[in-house]
């Protein structure tokens, strides 16, 4: 018996100290719910993807894809001046789209600083340009009421001690011809600058809302948390910005504090992510085309119903979406993403209620054929999305008795209920509990009307 204490009690200790080993803060949950209620509420946020992978304008990339060395990238240094940049605009065009939040780049995989950094001489303030983009952006996007956020890559393809991996500009096939290239650089010196500059961007600008480290990927020739330092990354972070939300590309998963939010880039999940059963914080991060950085001759783009349907979808799957826009190399959206944001920010305008502070809808609620659902669990009322505009009724399974009154969201016209009758049931439906909703022949002037259900 005392044999079997003394295994239990070791087990337990053993597994305590693996827990607290992966965990980089205390926080409960409800903490945490507090902590990104801001985050959940807001939905929709601006990622700006801008560089000097601006300038071939074929992918940000472009390094990666066409094996540029650092010498023949070096051109797009000496001559990068954003002249016609006005962070004042973006920040308005932002808004106006119906956006909450932004997160900038502020160095990509290229390794190029868009802000003043001590630690390196590749930076924005040492082009024609000559100024801190990094801080220009921030106080324009403050002024408009947005909550900022800062992408910094992991991956560094210009520094000296970077060493070549699978995903480098100069990579090879095997382990000998790695080693050989790789003979002198130091990942313990790229190690420390990496943190050095995200303690840069951290403490230079005030607070802080997002940081969106990019990106982990282990296995052969790669690199994952070891490489970064992350879990000391991570620590620093929490203490210098407690407040901050942190994505899940650090290759922490298995660390408690070590992420906060689950990414899928460029996909449309069929369901609200799940680890372990349990519902996680998730944002899908998305481009108007095939590109992140600016990319002149790519015509790929999603249309405005496409977009409006993927905001949409994600807010019912309780999700976000991050979407992105690639500035040219004069520092303009180019009329494509004018074009873009505009058509949002119209039906935004109207209704973004059931976009703000939405979520996924309660199991009891059924959406009807080409339908999605959204619901204001603090105003207890649900938005039908009419992706299909129906023939005159629209039938809600099951409604019946939850619904006290129902109407367009766009103009608050009210929308008339009544239970099916005899002759267009269409078979015997009488005590489905179904509810019939009569709308107008004509579709309303909105890409997606929204109907707004007050529930009982």
């Amino acid at each position: 018996m005392k044999k079997l204490l003394l295994i239990t009690l070791l087990v337990g200790f053993m597994f305590q100290l693996t827990y607290s080993q992966n965990k980089i803060w205390d926080e409960t949950e409800a903490q945490k719910t507090k902590r990104l209620e801001w985050w959940t509420d807001a939905r929709f946020g601006m990622f700006i993807h801008w560089g000097l992978y601006a300038q071939p304008a074929r992918h940000e990339w472009v390094k990666n894809y066409e094996r540029i060395t650092n010498e023949d990238y070096q051109k797009y240094f000496e001559i990068f001046n954003p002249d016609l940049y006005n962070p004042t605009e973006w920040a308005k065009k932002a808004k106006a789209a119906g956006m909450k939040y932004a997160v900038i780049t502020s160095k990509h995989h290229e390794g190029f600083n868009m802000f003043d950094s001590k630690y390196t001489d590749y930076k924005v303030t040492n082009t024609p340009y000559g100024k801190d983009i990094i801080k220009e952006w921030v106080d324009a996007f403050r002024a408009e009421g947005l909550k900022i956020g800062f992408y910094y890559s992991l991956i560094d393809w210009h520094h000296p001690d970077y060493t070549i991996d699978r995903v480098h500009p100069q990579r090879v096939n095997t382990k000998e011809e790695y080693d050989a290239l790789n003979k002198g650089k130091d990942m313990a010196v790229y190690r420390e600058y990496l943190k050095n500059q995200v303690r840069e961007i951290l403490t230079k600008y005030g607070k802080i809302d997002i940081l969106w480290l990019d990106f982990s990927f282990p296995g052969e020739f790669g690199k994952g948390r070891d490489d970064w330092g992350s879990v000391e990354l991570i620590k620093m972070v929490r203490q210098l910005q407690p407040d901050i939300l942190i994505d899940d590309r650090a290759d922490l998963q298995d660390y408690a504090g070590g992420w906060d939010f689950m990414t899928p880039e460029q996909y449309k999940v069929d369901k609200w992510p799940e680890i372990d059963g349990k519902k996680i914080p998730w944002e899908t991060c998305q481009t108007f085309s095939g590109s992140w950085g600016y990319y002149r001759d790519e015509y790929t783009w999603k249309d405005n119903k496409q977009l409006l349907v993927l905001l949409i979808e994600s807010v019912s799957k309780g999700g976000n979406v991050l979407l992105n826009v690639g500035p040219t190399a004069r520092g303009a959206f180019d009329e494509r993403a004018d074009k873009a944001l505009s058509g949002m920010g119209d039906w935004m305008k109207l209704n973004d209620r059931s976009i703000y502070g939405c979520t996924q809808a309660p199991e009891s609620f059924v959406a009807p054929d080409n339908t999605i659902l959204t619901y204001n669990p603090k105003t207890n009322r649900l938005y039908v999305h009419l992706l299909d505009y129906p023939l005159q009724k629209l039938r809600l399974p099951g409604y019946q008795g939850k619904v006290k009154y129902a109407q367009f969201l766009h103009d608050a016209s009210e929308i008339l209920m009544s239970e099916p009758r005899s002759h267009n049931r269409g078979g015997d439906n009488k005590g489905t509990g179904d509810l019939d909703l009569s709308l107008p022949v004509a579709k309303p002037n909105i890409e997606i009307p929204v109907i707004e259900l007050f529930l009982n």
